[in-house]
Parts: C-alpha cells; structure tokens; sequence
C-alpha cells in the first residue's frame, strides 16, 4: 500500500477540537466476541504513527486460526462506546458452541466446508427438482453429475494478520487483503441471495419511495450499500449508506421500445405508430435509430406472456440473444415432423389461437438455439440493471429521486439496516459476528473560512454561510485584451416555440456588454451578427469570417444562442471553433436570453471573462502570495464513456498558471479504452507545452520547487501504480527540462482526491457545526475514526450542499517529498476552493481536478468522428465491454488539436 512505510505523524493543531463539531458517521463499529483456542485480548499500544491518542479499545480482532469468532470492538475519543467487547462467560446468553468451519482460499474465490474438505466430494444433482419443475416430456434427464475437489493450492486465511496490520506490527500484504476479503464475503452472503445485488449494493422490491420511473422503460431504485473496512482506532467498521441505481421497467418488450425511442408521447406515436416506421425504416436497418434503440434489450431475461401459456411454463426464463429484422409476419420456419413451412404470427394463432396485435414488429431471437418470440409476448423480468447512459430528461429525474437532506437519508439508511438484518444474519450468527448498529461519533475541526478578493482590492468575508455576490463587484481581473472583434450567431429551431426574436437577441446582447463592462470587463466594439444558419459548421465558418472581414483581425470571442440543450448541436460547434479555428466560444441558452436576469448574466460572464484571460476572484491573504517558494499545482483526470460503448477514455492534465493558482490551462488526448493510468506519451504531449509556458509566465524562467498532483478518478488497488507511471513520468519530464539547470530540485506531494464513496458526516442539529439543513458547515474537516489506520488521509466538506446531503471530498496523500505541514496543508485545500473561476460558492472539489474532469468532458468535442458514427456509437452494447475491448492509447485514434493561434491553448477554453 504506497504511503503505508511513511508512517507520517501528525502534527498537533493550535487550535482545540471543537465539540459542537462532533458528527455522526454513517459507519457502524463491529462488537467484538472471542471463542475457541487461541484468541487473545492483546493490548492497546501507547499511540499510532500518526501522533494520535492511544485507543482504550480492546483488539480489534482475535488471534489464532479461523476455529475461532472473529469480530471487532470500537471505541473513540469522546469516551462513548456503541461498540464493546462481550465475553460469552459474562453473558450466557451470548455463548455458543466451537464451530468447526475452514476457510480456504483457491486463488479467486472463497470454498466454505462445515466439515472437513480434505477428500473429493461427488454429487448428483436434479436441477429440476431443485427447481421445483416437473421433468421435460421427451427430454433426457436433467441430471448432472458434479465433483467438488480441494483446490491445488489451498491455505488457510489467518484473521490475526488484519489484528497485526492494524495495530502497526506488519505490512498491509496478500494475508491482511485475503483476510479482510474473507470477512467482505461473509458480509455479503445472506443479502446477496435475498436482495438483488449489484456490487456492495442491495436492492429489494419496495414500492413507493424506494422506486421510481425515469420514463424510456427506465426505473431509478433506492437500496443500502455496505462494505466492510478497516479504521483509524485499531478498529473494523461497516460503512453503510443509501445508494441509487437503474433498472428495467418491468413491463413488455414493445412498450419498453416505443419509450426507448420516445414515441409514447410523440404526436404520431404509440404502438400503431411504432410498427409503421418500423415497416417503413427497416430496410436501412443498420442507421435505423429505432433498431439500435431495440438492440438495447439483448442479454435481458425475460418471460412470455399470453393467455394460452400452460401455467407450467409461465415462470420459465429467456436470454435475449438479439432483435431480429425480421417481424412476426415475415419470419417463417418449418415445423417439426412435416415439411410444412409457417410464418410466426400464423403459429401462434393456428397453436395457441393469439392473435398478433403488432406483428410486423421485429421478432426476439433467444439463447437456446433456434427459439424466437414475437416482441409483444415478451415481458421484461424484474430487477434487472439498465446499464446504458441516461438522457438528459433521465439525468434530471434520476437526481431529483436521489437528492435527500440528511434527515430523509438518515431515515433511508435505517430502512437499509433493516433490510440488510445482521442481527437475523445466519451466517454472521454462525461465525461469531455481532455488529454494533450505532452510528460512529466523531470530533471534527472547522477551519477558519477565508475572505475572497475582487477588483479594486474589495474583499468580501462569506463566513460560513458558504456563498457571497457578485453584484457590485468587479473581477480580480478583466480581459487581457479589450473585447473589439467578436460575433454572435443566433440558431434556428425547427420548433418556432424555441427561437429567439431578433429584437430579444438584441437586448439580451446589449445587457449582456453593460453588464460585462460593469464586472471590470473591457469592450470596445459591438458583435457582428449571424442568423438563420442551422448547419454548425457553416454558422461558426460564416460568423468567424464575418468578424474577421470587418475587423481585419481573427475573432476573439465568437458566441451563440443555442434553442435547446441539444448536446450534439453544442458538441458540433465547440469542435469548429476549438479545432477548426481555435477561437474561445461561448454558448447561451435562448430561454435565459429571453429572460435576461442579471444573475445569468453574471454566471455566464465568469466563464466569459476566464476565457478571455480574466480572473473571478481569488482568496484574500496576508501575506504577499500563496506560496513562500515557487509552486505548481497539476491536476489529471481520465473520463470513460458508459458500459458497452465504444469510445475512448479521454485524459485531461491542468496545471495552474499564476502565483496564486487561480487560473488552470488544460491539455486533453485520447487515452486507450476504459485506460485509467495516463501515458507516458500523453503525459509528455500535454504537460511539456504548458510546464515551459509556465516557467515563461509565472516563475521568470526556473522550474518549480514544489509541485503538488492532485489525481482524480483512481481507486485504492490503483494507488500504487499512479506513482510507479504518472508520478515516475512527471518526473522524468522534469529531470528532462531541468537537466542543464545546476539548480534542479522539485519536491513533489502527490494528493488522491475521491468523490465517488459512501462516507457522509450527521453532525448534531442546532450547533454552530450544522447548516441549516442539517449538513456540516463548509470547512468541516475529519481525520480520525473513518481515515486510514496507518496513511495520512482526510475528509473535508468545503462547500454548502445546496440541495441533498453534502458528501464531503477524501484526500489520501501518497506522496510528500516537501514535508507540508497538516494544518498548511488543510488550510490549502479549503482555501482554494474558494477559486473556482466559475462560482460564487466554495467547491466541493480541489479545483484542479475539477477543471480537469470539466476538460476530460469536454474532450468529447474534439474527437475526429463523423456525427451519425457517434451517435450510433453512443448508443453502446453492454455485451460487448469485455476485456478483449481495453485497447491502449495506440489503438485509439488522437483528439484533434486545438490550433496554436490565438494563444488558446494556454486559454481556459474547457471552462
């Protein structure tokens, strides 16, 4: 584990903890029972590696082999325990007998014995009894012969190994990683046979709030998450929380069909509709969107469905195999024993006596053999993941279903817990398992918030209310260059309910400039206009020599009022403009245009100013810079597209381009399929350009004393390699440029920021720690009880969760060369993410990384395909994400560059 052999301690902070800021966590400190021979209470040490405070807790689990009953205690720095060491002798009711159970391990998965598995056992199965079916007629039978042997290399897993890691005595290793996988197997074997289980996520059939349709045959279903892991304090804990997921509809295949491709509610839609521009579209059926759309079902089960069915075979399962083109009416085959051939609808009237409702609809081919159903008898069988990418519609529905103040979700989590029922838990019964369902109480600190700096030295103090005003401010800021030569081309629609009138257009525009100029922007010339052009290209290549022949310059800026969210519409000019002519853009929204407040004025004028070579904002110190040395902030993100679609992974790598990193350049490129570790040729291809620029612009000509990589998107089994590849080819790059220089010494500290976990913080209502929703206040940091038990990590709320319940920012520190401090390191992270270019509100995220997740996005744009080829693309086959299809870097074809004109390169032109 990388950072495991460092053992940093940490520094004692100045400042007491707070005890309003004590918070409770969503994790849940197993109890701890000892059993059978071997086991040993232990002792606690007199203080972990990182200068915390020795734990009155007893061991966290037991020594000895597994003859005995593992589970752990808890304990914290208040004094309360929720979990407590139980002696069977104490409490009879609590004993049970020595349960005899061996544990072996074959390499990829756990073999259970309840006796002793030295010898081969042979078995003769009846997988229709086992069913409960009766046996087939005509059919041999179903009876299978299965031999159980030892595997080749057993071995028996040793829990005191996770005792000895925890407690400092031994590197984390294949033992501990076997041992703690054990105990997460065990965890998961009775919820994952009762409850639908996707990962460590359980799913039951709960109506009401728990589901949810998103319309397209799409559901959104409410479960629990639990893994188990281990903590700060010598300890085991259960992270519990709610999670959300996707589902199919459970309804039949042609109705799941006609949402999929929007024609439930399209004037010429339903059902009759549907079938017609199957009929008329299928010759082309390869483009056909509705046959792509149709291709979605293939791998589901589902059953058939009609009136004639014998009941026998009502609960019987099929896998799609594929959509046939085919329809009912078209699709013949020759029935058993007679020469006869028949069309599928006349089979099952002449059979069954169904009449076809829909027969010229495409014809479902299943996985055993020849078998096919007409689609309007086949229905959808519950519980079974949608693993495509949702629309926009879906995105919206998805997150306002998911979105719960922490009350709601705290309620939500126990509903969980009483769906997970460890105390019911058979399994953890028999091996010695008792869970503490009390939450985790922690003390937290709250960093001092900072005050914010704008034009004319103004300085704003938001305190803890986590937001401030940009009306009456001018940017820290305005654009390099006054604003002349620059255009504004209106889009059509072909709904006339979604266009723009010239006059609104007008007024919009002229606001717009008032506004800019009294944010300290400087413009000097008015838009040449462009209108009624619905090709993209056409309309950026008209407007961008429009500008240009009037001011005999390039553009500056070219804008565009767009009628709608049309992702590919707006994809398709980014493209022109950043590829093509390598001219910052900025789009608007018709429906805002019309409305022309000033507060979207000012929110859409802060990613116009950044792009023009402006600053928002930055954090007001006391001192004369952020930094006392010089110091580069890199930040990397690599961004995948969804299951089963076959488009590149995109990396994005920004790199801060003032003393006081506010303002971030960005570099994109394709980076393999679903590849997470950036190449080294990427990483030389994006960060050589802007590290020289750097040096040119920012530090007068020497390197960096200090670099700090903020790395975004990686797991924990993926740490060490992001020091073994980015973190070596970063250095390497600079040993390159800096190998004539006699000066050469960047130290670096290489930071691990994580969004995608399950851990949230409850601190207690009416204390200065709590909003007024109920989440911490911005500034909430916690670092024990939850963190690493040996590594320097930490969990920081910087922003005011608006809506929901916040989920604070995990930073893991793998890497410190330069030695910062904890409390100068903390006060940087929370300090920066006041300097979000594009928000009046601290972030969430380390705002490097956030620009580079923005870029990795946004590399979508530059991508050299046709649009008919993306967006059948996008579309996507889960059945083929294999691992056959993780092709590298060379395999992918390259980003199209964005020109080096206009110094946009060195521009934020992602924001």
């Amino acid at each position: 584990m990388p950072g495991a052999g460092k053992k940093r301690a940490k520094a004692e902070h100045k400042k007491p903890e707070i005890d309003d800021a004590q918070s409770r966590v969503s994790a849940h400190p197993l109890a701890a029972e000892y059993d059978g021979p071997g086991s040993r209470p232990g002792s606690s040490a007199p203080g972990d590696s990182r200068g915390r405070a020795p734990s009155n807790a007893p061991p966290s689990v037991g020594g000895g082999q597994f003859g005995e009953k593992y589970v752990q205690s808890s304990s914290r720095a208040t004094g309360e325990t929720h979990g407590h060491l139980r002696d069977p002798a104490r409490d009879p009711a609590q004993e049970q007998p020595p349960i005899n159970r061996r544990v072996e391990w074959g390499g990829n998965a756990f073999n259970y014995f309840s006796t002793d598995a030295g010898e081969e056992i042979k078995l003769r199965v009846d997988l229709d009894k086992e069913r409960g079916t009766p046996p087939r007629p005509n059919a041999r039978q179903n009876i299978h012969a299965v031999t159980i042997k030892p595997a080749a290399k057993q071995k028996t897993i040793h829990l005191s190994n996770v005792r000895a890691y925890l407690e400092g005595k031994a590197q984390f290793g294949p033992e501990v990683f076997e041992a703690i996988n054990f105990l997460d197997h065990l965890l998961r074997e009775t919820p994952g046979k009762k409850l639908i289980n996707i990962k460590r996520s359980y799913f039951g059939r709960i109506e009401g709030r728990q589901r949810e349709s998103l319309g397209g045959g799409v559901e959104a279903m409410r479960g629990v998450y639990q893994s188990i892991r281990m903590a700060e304090g010598k300890r085991l804990v259960i992270n519990v929380d709610v999670s959300h997921t996707t589902f199919w509809g459970e309804s039949s295949f042609e109705l799941i069909t006609l949402q999929l491709c929007g024609l439930d509610k399209a004037p010429a839609g339903g059902l009759d509709g549907l079938q017609v521009r199957w009929r008329r579209e299928k010759g082309a059926q390869r483009d056909n969107f509705i046959f792509l759309a149709m291709k979605r079902l293939k791998r589901n089960t589902f059953f058939v469905k009609h009136g004639q069915r014998p009941e026998k075979e009502l609960d019987k399962e099929y896998k799609v195999a594929d959509v046939l083109p085919q329809s009912a009416r078209e699709y013949t085959f020759e029935l058993k024993g007679t020469n006869e051939k028949i069309t599928l609808e006349t089979y099952y009237r002449k059979k069954y006596n169904v009449i076809l409702s829909y027969p010229e609809l495409p014809v479902i081919k299943t996985t055993k053999g020849s078998t096919v159903f007409p689609m309007e008898l086949c229905k959808m069988k519950y519980g079974q993941r949608y693993p495509y990418k949702l629309t926009e519609q879906q995105t919206s529905s998805m997150i306002k279903f998911a979105v719960q103040r922490p009350a709601g979700r705290l309620d939500t989590i126990n509903t969980g817990l009483s769906m997970l029922n460890w105390q019911g838990d058979e399994k953890l019964r028999k091996y010695g398992f008792v869970i503490d369902p009390n939450r985790i109480k922690t003390n937290a600190r709250i960093l001092e918030p900072p005050q914010v700096l704008f034009g004319g030295g103004k300085v704003l103090a938001p305190r803890f209310s986590g937001r401030w005003d940009l009306r009456g401010q001018t940017f820290l800021a305005g654009n390099e260059a006054p604003l002349f030569s620059w255009g504004v081309a209106v889009m059509p629609s072909q709904s006339p309910r979604e266009n723009i009138q010239k006059p609104q257009a007008a007024q919009f525009i002229k606001t717009f400039m008032a506004a800019y100029k009294s944010h300290g922007g400087t413009i000097t010339g008015d838009p040449v206009w462009v209108n009624g052009i619905s090709d993209e290209a056409k309309a950026v290549e008209t407007l961008y020599h429009a500008v240009g022949n009037k001011n005999n310059v390039r553009p500056q800026m070219m804008m565009f009022i767009l009628p709608n969210k049309d992702v590919n519409r707006y994809l398709r000019i980014k493209k022109s403009c950043d590829c093509r002519y390598g001219i910052v853009s900025q789009c608007v929204q018709a429906a805002h245009a019309i409305k022309n407040s000033a507060q979207y004025h000012s929110n859409v004028l802060m990613k116009f100013n950044a792009k023009l070579g402006g600053t928002t904002c930055r954090v007001a110190l006391k001192t004369a810079g952020h930094f006392t040395r010089p110091t580069m902030i890199i930040g990397a993100d690599v961004s995948h597209a969804a299951p089963g679609v076959a488009a590149p992974s995109y990396a994005a790598v920004t790199i801060s381009m003032d003393k006081a990193a506010a303002r971030y350049n960005a570099g994109v490129q394709t980076n393999g399929h679903r590849v997470e570790m950036i190449t080294t040729k990427n990483l030389e291809d994006m960060l050589r350009p802007q590290i020289n620029h750097w040096m040119q612009n920012v530090s007068g000509g020497r390197l960096p004393d200090h670099v700090y990589y903020f790395r975004d998107g990686v797991s924990e089994g993926q740490y060490t390699s992001v020091l073994k590849y980015e973190v070596a080819d970063i250095k390497r790059i600079f040993e390159i440029i800096g190998e004539t220089r006699k000066d050469f010494s960047v130290k670096f500290t290489v930071v691990v920021a994580e969004k995608r976990h399950h851990i949230r913080f409850f601190p207690q209502p009416g204390t200065k720690a709590s909003d007024n929703n109920g989440n911490p206040v911005p500034g909430t940091i916690v670092e024990r009880d939850v963190t690493h038990p040996h590594e320097y990590d930490m969990y920081l709320c910087s922003h005011k969760a608006i809506q929901g319940t916040a989920r604070p920012t995990h930073y893991h520190i793998l890497m410190d060369e330069q030695n910062v401090s904890p409390d100068e390191f903390q006060k940087f992270l929370y300090e920066h993410s006041y300097q979000y270019q594009r928000a009046t509100t601290p972030v969430s995220l380390f705002p490097a990384v956030y620009y580079a997740h923005l870029a990795s996005n946004r590399a979508r744009a530059h991508e050299d395909i046709a649009e008919s080829q993306r967006r059948e693309r996008d579309l996507g086959d889960p059945s083929k994400s294999t691992s056959k299809e993780k092709l590298s870097a060379e395999h992918v074809k390259p980003l199209m560059l964005i020109p080096e004109v206009n110094k946009m390169r060195y521009a934020m032109w992602y924001i």
